[in-house]
């Protein structure tokens, strides 16, 4: 599995960390300009992944409250 950044993988523990809503995607470039959501059966599943092993992890984003 690619956990590098932008993959898949590495998106779905970043929406997790950011607390943002679940929506599958990859990024196409280094810097998140090009968002790509149409993705694989296989992609959607390491999203996923991502996004539950940092769930599990329990690290999310100290916005300074």
């Amino acid at each position: 599995m690619n956990k590098g950044h932008g993959s898949p993988y590495d998106r779905g523990t970043a929406d997790s960390y950011y607390s943002r809503p679940p929506q599958p995607h990859k990024w196409l470039d280094d810097i998140g300009r090009n968002r790509e959501e149409n993705l694989t059966e296989a992609e959607k599943v390491e999203y996923w992944i991502g996004y539950s092993d940092s769930e599990e992890n329990g690290a999310k984003k100290d916005w300074g409250e």
